[in-house]
């Protein structure tokens, strides 16, 4: 078995209002220096096999049909066991409408 991570992040030019309400309560909470926050989310799977090149395409298609909204979200797919990464190669997907 393979874990494999898909994070999913508003584009940039999308608003992020919970990325924002994050950055206006760190000032608030004596943290400082931060200045922008952006909320996505993370997507670990476990799929059966190793994680060779096509099933992290398989993974790729499945954030872009399930896990994203590809006209506000990007996506990057990657193996979290870094030795099976460079065995396999890292997928990233970032889809534009």
């Amino acid at each position: 078995m393979a874990r494999v991570v898909v994070d999913v992040m508003p584009k940039p030019e999308i608003l992020d209002p919970q990325g924002k309400a994050v950055q206006g309560a760190l000032p608030r909470l004596g943290f400082s220096g931060v200045t922008e926050v952006r909320q996505g989310k993370r997507f670990e799977l476990e799929v059966e096999g190793e994680a060779t090149p096509e099933r992290l395409e398989e993974v790729r298609r499945m954030a872009e049909v399930l896990l994203s909204n590809p006209v506000i979200e990007d996506f990057e797919v990657h193996v979290v066991d870094h030795t099976v990464a460079e065995a396999a190669g890292t997928v990233t997907g970032q889809v534009t409408a």
